[in-house]
């Protein structure tokens, strides 16, 4: 019975263990620095844009309409909802 219970701490000790994490790369002078965060930015705003459409497109109704037509304030606030969460996801995503 002891043996069983070792095998299965060791086992579970195994399951749970923390791989070595490979070091994250770093800009190493100022061009890089400002070329990594222009590059970051657009991707950002690419998928933000993405990521309204992407929703206006599968929700019923036409939330680009409603905001710049119709003028909805709403809509807006839905809207500018939708883009700031997908922003906080890409952000964590680019962090890492």
């Amino acid at each position: 019975m002891g043996t069983l219970l070792m095998v299965s701490l060791t086992a579970l000790g195994a399951l749970f263990a923390q791989e070595e994490v490979p070091p994250r790369w770093r800009p190493d002078s100022l061009g890089m620095a400002v070329l990594s965060v222009i590059i970051f930015t657009v991707i950002g705003i690419v998928a933000s844009l993405a990521g309204f459409k992407l929703w206006d497109r599968f929700t019923p109704g036409n939330l680009e309409e409603e905001i710049c037509k119709k003028q909805n304030i709403a809509a807006a606030i839905l809207g500018a909802a939708i883009i700031l969460g997908i922003c906080i996801i890409v952000a964590a995503a680019m962090i890492g």
